[in-house]
């Protein structure tokens, strides 16, 4: 896992919705949300970007930081 930037929008009930990431320096807009669940490791959430890549975010709310577990053997650009 590498810590990321995330730009999301939090709502009143505790829904997160990433809008866009950086991740090794690159910008990356999200266009679609998926599955997300909760576990000890923090909230993940599946996001898609351009091109259809789908990337796990994992958000750790105890330190108010954002993480993107990387692509197993699919190439992200």
């Amino acid at each position: 896992m590498e810590e990321i930037d995330v730009t999301a929008r939090f709502e009143r009930m505790g829904e997160i919705t990433p809008l866009r990431f950086t991740w090794r320096q690159v910008d990356y807009q999200v266009t679609s949300v998926g599955r997300s669940w909760k576990d000890e490791t923090g909230h993940h959430i599946l996001v898609m970007t351009p091109g259809d890549k789908v990337v796990e975010l994992i958000f750790r709310a105890d330190q108010g930081r954002w993480y993107l577990r990387q692509p197993g053997s699919a190439t992200f650009a």
